[in-house]
């Protein structure tokens, strides 16, 4: 039965679940509060990544922001401050980061990536959008040091396990497939299993295969209230216009927990703010790489290479800290002794805000409290990976039909 469907986000998650519900006969209307053209899903790294098998929220990692929270340059930074839903968030990802969630973790972000991948080559090869970037030639882990090394051959065994496509290399095998790194990187593991697109690229071409297809897409329109009666939103209201339909899906990224409040539902989540300098002329980066001691991202991208990276939570805003960004650039000049990048360059950068949940996994779902209500948010550095499986997850549920996979342990209404 086809449906009236308002979707609040209109970054890759709420495009994604706006093709795949139209695929199914629905009628679909995107909201978006910007103008559509930036934000997490235009400046990530990118990347398709089956390899990403850990969740943010892993033994150490709280030990980690509180030892960088006074360096605001450091990879994973805290902004200290008393904000009571980001310490009721912090109290959740600290409970959240153990051994044992992680080896729960492990298997569903495999999965759901999987999917996402497949789903991501089947647009790719339908041809429907046009031609786009979609290029499967893995991704090396660039390591300098014993522990790094140590710790990604870790994870490299446990992706093997888990049926995952991965090669240690040695120096001289790196040498083969990126020329010109610093002679201090050791190896590499190479993920072979995952693949990498251009953001922007692909934005584009959905946007507008979209409103051929014949969903409305409103940019510059922000929620402001909502209409509710007994389990059912009856009225989704924004600053311009009003919406009566049979369903309602959240896909508002790190805005999403604010929207929610309007409906009276609380839902921890955080923004995690990230950087990217693109770099447009030839600089010799063949193959997409995570720079592992400073946890920085490269990837080639149709003309141009972009670095990407931190995780900084210091709340919404689209401050750009000169201090992060140039040690991404520091990053990249380092591990690539040959690229100099410019202040110019620098200074073109731009940040994207990154919906956080206090285990790292996505929050895919119906609430409890709303019988046509939907949330899709909550993806962490994975919200590109996992647009599409979302979108079509979504769908499934929407449409009552089988689900391509359980959504069990991404409820939004789950307890931490």
């Amino acid at each position: 039965m086809s449906k009236s469907i308002l979707i609040v986000g209109g970054g890759i998650i709420g495009l994604s679940c706006a093709y795949f519900l139209q695929k199914k006969g629905h009628e679909v209307t995107v909201i978006d509060k910007s103008n559509m053209d930036g934000g997490a899903s235009y400046v990530n790294a990118g990347y398709l990544t089956p390899s990403h098998i850990i969740p943010l929220a892993s033994p150490g990692m709280m030990a980690k922001g509180i030892k960088w929270m006074f360096n605001s340059s450091s990879p994973f930074y805290m902004k200290p401050r008393l904000n009571s839903d980001f310490i009721r968030w912090a109290w959740a990802f600290n409970k959240s980061s153990t051994r044992a969630h992680v080896e729960k973790a492990i298997p569903l972000i495999k999965d759901i990536n999987l999917l996402s991948k497949e789903l991501y080559t089947a647009m790719h090869e339908s041809g429907e959008m046009g031609a786009f970037q979609l290029e499967k030639k893995g991704l090396l882990m660039l390591y300098k040091t014993r522990k790094e090394c140590l710790h990604e051959k870790e994870v490299a065994r446990r992706a093997a396990d888990e049926g995952l496509e991965v090669a240690e290399l040695t120096r001289p095998e790196l040498d083969k497939l990126q020329p010109n790194l610093s002679p201090d990187i050791d190896g590499a593991v190479h993920y072979l299993c995952d693949a990498h697109t251009s953001p922007n690229e692909i934005m584009d071409r959905l946007k507008m295969y979209l409103r051929v297809q014949g969903v409305v897409i409103k940019s510059n329109e922000r929620v402001i209230g909502f209409s509710q009666s007994a389990k059912q939103i009856t009225k989704t209201i924004t600053d311009k216009a009003s919406y009566t339909t049979d369903e309602v899906v959240m896909a508002g990224g790190s805005w999403t927990s604010a929207l929610l409040k309007n409906l009276g539902i609380r839902m921890l989540l955080q923004p995690g703010k990230g950087y990217r300098i693109n770099v447009k002329r030839d600089i010799g980066v063949l193959l997409p790489a995570i720079l592992m001691e400073a946890k920085v991202a490269v990837t080639p991208m149709t003309h141009f290479t972009r670095f990407a990276g931190t995780m900084e939570f210091s709340g919404i805003n689209s401050f750009i800290r000169k201090e992060r960004v140039n040690a991404i650039a520091r990053a990249a000049e380092e591990y690539y002794p040959t690229i100099r990048i410019t202040e110019e360059e620098r200074g073109a950068a731009q940040c994207g805000l990154r919906p956080v949940s206090p285990d790292g996994l996505p929050y895919i779902g119906r609430t409890s409290g709303f019988t046509n209500l939907t949330v899709a948010t909550g993806h962490a550095m994975m919200g590109w990976s996992l647009g599409p499986a979302t979108g079509k997850l979504v769908s499934e549920l929407i449409s009552e039909q089988p689900l391509s996979m359980p959504l069990d342990s991404f409820h939004p209404d789950r307890t931490f």
